[in-house]
């Protein structure tokens, strides 16, 4: 379902012309895939939280994570290395309007939808998450839960229990442990030690701390786990690994395996940054993010040209702020009337003309016309898990939001840059280079086939429970093999 229609974005122009601070500093609506608006994005930040503006700070924390990984050589200035769309894109070839709409890009899907999954929060022990067994508590208090699992003990549950029942209920990694004959649940001890870090420096494991930053890489790095995945344990049990129990794993591997990757965007910790006192645009340089010309480029040439994903920050609403893209569209307004149209001759403006611009003094002395966009964009958001048996795209969740900006043209029609007409605009992007694979540094141990109704190599079980216990992540190898068995 679409929003671009004529008279919603003459609606929100209209409010925009009227009262330009109020709308510079509101936060954008979203939508399902259903239509349906989404009346309180999910957060995992308290109402004190986002008063204090906690995000900001967190934010910088996964930020630091992907930036590190990032193809920038080290002499280069932040500004250049972070404002060039053709950093982020496989393949940059439009930079000009009418070149994209002759390439019919202005609007554009993914042939693959990225697949939605949990964040797995650190104060529910990441994948130690018994989120299957009904009596686990699932307590915002980090403590409560951990007392649950060591009170009900995977070893035991695992090896002398004899219920099906309740092995089945295990966490994917308590699951995982088993599937490599690691009896003393490394991969799990490292899960819940991660929040014990927290716990007991400050009492408590705030909610926003999860994987995000690997879900939404391995969300389209890696293909979508279809079905169950049954596999035999050492002891000759079969383990059943449901959708979310493979996607966990894969999520907890780009999470914590390095990755070369590309990033775009500015880097701004000013909670209160000075704002234009007429219109309420940002002013600090540190803090205007993506400029509208680099998203826009990025954008069509990565998701339309390229036809591969990227991940989005959208933490300037307070969500879990790293989500795979998935589609585009676009359309005209022109910025001198603040009106829909139709086409790109009546929605630019040349500068002579442009009476009406709120941001003249911010335009750079080579622009020679201005061109108005609404820009829809959807994008994949986490999901709880579950075990259901089959996957598919219909159980992912999409949101869509519209941004509104203007884009600088030269004289030669080429986009140059641009203004953001809300300050609640896509901050960083990233995405790891193409073709990559996420492999710990013990995947070259695993040699040889794994059959699936056979125990693993003890070569493989050997690999894998040095990676646990050394990188906290399960083997490269045993994530896409799981993935590979769910397609059967």
């Amino acid at each position: 379902m679409s929003f671009l229609d004529e008279k919603t974005i003459n609606s929100h122009l209209q409010n925009f012309q009227s009262n330009t601070k109020q709308v510079m500093d509101a936060i954008p609506k979203k939508y399902k895939t259903n239509g349906e608006l989404i009346a309180s994005p999910r957060s995992a930040f308290s109402d004190k939280d986002i008063k204090a503006k906690r995000y900001i700070n967190a934010r910088d924390t996964v930020r630091d994570i992907v930036q590190k990984h990032e193809e920038v050589a080290e002499d280069r200035a932040a500004f250049l290395s972070n404002d060039l769309p053709e950093k982020l894109c496989d393949r940059f070839k439009y930079d000009t309007l009418t070149a994209i709409e002759s390439a019919d890009l202005m609007a554009a899907a993914l042939p693959v939808q990225p697949w939605s999954d949990d964040y797995w929060a650190i104060y529910n022990g990441i994948l130690g998450n018994r989120y299957a067994d009904p009596a686990y508590p699932s307590s915002k208090d980090w403590k409560t839960n951990f007392d649950y699992i060591r009170q009900n003990d995977a070893k035991d549950i695992f090896y002398n229990s004899g219920s099906a029942a309740k092995i089945d209920m295990l966490s994917p990694s308590e699951k995982y442990d088993a599937l490599v004959g690691d009896r003393t649940g490394t991969l799990t001890r490292r899960m819940w030690q991660e929040g014990r870090r927290y716990y007991e420096a400050s009492g408590e494991v705030e909610e926003w701390m999860g994987i995000c930053h690997g879900w939404a890489p391995a969300a389209y790095m890696l293909d979508r786990p279809v079905g169950t995945a049954i596999v035999t344990a050492p002891n000759n049990y079969p383990i059943t690994f449901y959708p979310s129990d493979i996607k966990a794993l894969a999520t907890l591997l780009w999470a914590n395996i390095n990755t070369p990757s590309r990033f775009v965007g500015g880097r701004c910790n000013d909670k209160s940054p000075e704002q234009d006192p007429n219109t309420g645009r940002i002013i600090s340089s540190r803090c205007f993010d993506n400029n509208p010309a680099t998203w826009h480029l990025a954008v069509v040439n990565q998701i339309g040209l390229s036809q591969r994903s990227f991940v989005l920050d959208v933490t300037y609403d307070y969500e879990v702020w790293n989500q795979p893209v998935y589609s585009y569209r676009y359309r005209y307004f022109n910025p001198q009337l603040m009106q829909y149209v139709n086409t790109l001759s009546e929605a630019t403006v040349n500068m002579r003309r442009f009476s009406n611009d709120k941001f003249s003094q911010y335009r750079s002395s080579a622009t020679h016309s201005v061109v108005g966009i609404a820009m829809e964009v959807s994008y994949l958001v986490e999901t709880k898990p579950s075990h259901a048996k089959v996957d598919t795209p219909a159980n992912d969740a999409i949101t869509t939001v519209t941004y509104y900006y203007d884009l600088e043209l030269d004289s030669k029609d080429t986009i140059i840059g641009g203004e953001w007409y809300q300050n609640a605009h896509p901050d960083f992007l990233w995405t790891p280079v193409p073709n990559q694979q996420a492999r710990t540094q013990y995947d070259y141990l695993a040699t040889g086939a794994w059959q699936s109704n056979r125990p693993m190599p003890r070569i493989w079980q050997h690999a894998a429970q040095q990676a646990s216990a050394n990188q906290s992540a399960p083997l490269g190898k045993i994530v896409e093999r799981l993935i590979q068995l769910s397609q059967m």
